[in-house]
């Protein structure tokens, strides 16, 4: 996970529009708001996502 993604979960988590494991809307919200690296990184990656939102880890310490 790269920083820029980690930082987009951060501020869609901040705005607490949506249960952050309803990935579809989190997908949205992210679109909505230009952040096309999480949107695209969610399509590819669902595990450490959830992961990170279970943890708090990006799995790149």
């Amino acid at each position: 996970m790269t920083e820029t993604v980690k930082e987009q979960i951060l501020a869609i988590r901040e705005t607490a529009e949506t249960n952050m494991f309803d990935v579809r809307t989190v997908q949205v919200i992210a679109n909505r708001r230009g952040f096309y690296e999480l949107v695209i990184y969610l399509e590819e990656h669902r595990k450490e996502y959830a992961n990170f939102i279970l943890t708090g880890s990006t799995g790149n310490e």
